[in-house]
Formats: C-alpha cells, sequence, structure tokens
C-alpha cells in the first residue's frame, strides 16, 4: 500500500543489515556463525531428535512403573493367599451362575396387559404405520388409548388404596 513495493526488488539481491551501532558479539563468534555450515533444517532435526530421545526416556520410566505397580498389585490378590475353601474352581463358578440364573427366573413377571389396552395400543400403531407422513391423523386412536390407560390406572388405584 503506498510508494514502496511489496515485494523485493527484481534485482534479487540478498537483504543485509546494517546496524548504527558496533555489533554486539565479538569478531570471533560473528565469524564462527557465518562460517558454520549448519542450517535451520538441521538445527530443526537435531532438536527433533533430541526430543525424542527425551520422550523415549520419559516412556521407558512409565513402562517401568507401570510394571512394578502392576507387579505390586498381582502380588497382593495372588490366590495363594486365599484360604484353600475359597479358591475358585469352575465347577464353584458354574453353580454360582445357575443359582443367580434360578433367582432371575423366579422374579416377579410383568402382567399382560388388558384386552382393552392391548386393542387400544395395536390401533395406535396400525394407524401411524399407515400414516407415516400425518401422524396427527391419528388423534381418535391416541384418544381411545388414553382412555383405556386411565381406566386400568383407576381401577389399579382403587385395588391399592383399598
Amino acid at each position: 500500500m503506498g510508494t514502496s513495493a511489496s515485494k523485493p526488488s527484481a534485482n534479487g539481491a540478498a537483504y543485509e543489515w546494517k546496524g548504527s551501532g558496533p555489533i554486539g558479539a565479538s569478531q570471533e563468534l560473528v565469524g564462527s556463525i557465518q562460517s558454520s555450515k549448519e542450517t535451520d533444517a538441521s538445527r530443526a532435526k537435531l532438536m527433533e531428535i533430541h526430543i525424542e530421545a527425551r520422550v523415549a526416556e520419559k516412556l521407558r520410566e512409565l513402562h517401568e512403573n507401570e510394571a512394578a505397580a502392576l507387579k505390586e498389585a498381582r502380588e497382593k490378590v495372588s490366590l495363594e493367599d486365599l484360604p484353600a475353601d475359597e479358591t475358585l474352581t469352575s465347577h464353584k463358578v458354574s453353580k454360582e451362575v445357575e443359582a443367580l440364573r434360578a433367582r432371575l427366573e423366579g422374579r416377579k413377571k410383568i402382567k399382560d396387559l388388558p384386552e382393552g389396552v392391548e386393542t387400544a395400543r395395536n390401533n395406535v400403531i396400525r394407524c401411524l404405520r399407515d400414516n407415516d407422513r400425518k401422524p396427527l391423523n391419528c388423534w381418535k386412536e391416541v384418544e381411545a388409548f388414553k382412555d383405556e390407560v386411565r381406566q386400568l390406572e383407576k381401577g389399579w388405584v382403587e385395588k391399592t388404596a383399598s
């Protein structure tokens, strides 16, 4: 923007900084930097290698710590510490599974719905399937289902209250 060009001139000359004061570094340092064969890419590569080595070292330490913790936990839970009558065998485990299965089968089962509620429910389902794009057309069936459920609830409340 303005009068100066934003791109370097076409002659391709590299920009050389010329400070107004003396350089704050010794001539030996300036000379060694200018004569150094090290580039930004090689410095980046060395830094990457250094970081990878540190990460690998930390991972090794973490792995050793985890292995030690796992070994300690296994020693605490080892089956040799249990008395002989508490050791688990596949036979005992299968017996426990069968006992749990029997207890689950003995629990209360859900009663079947009364015929009126079941019919109203099926009517709502049928209507919604027939009118899959227009579910509001099933308002009569929904109201009939609500009435059946209200009657069922009323009967249950009367039975439990008395």
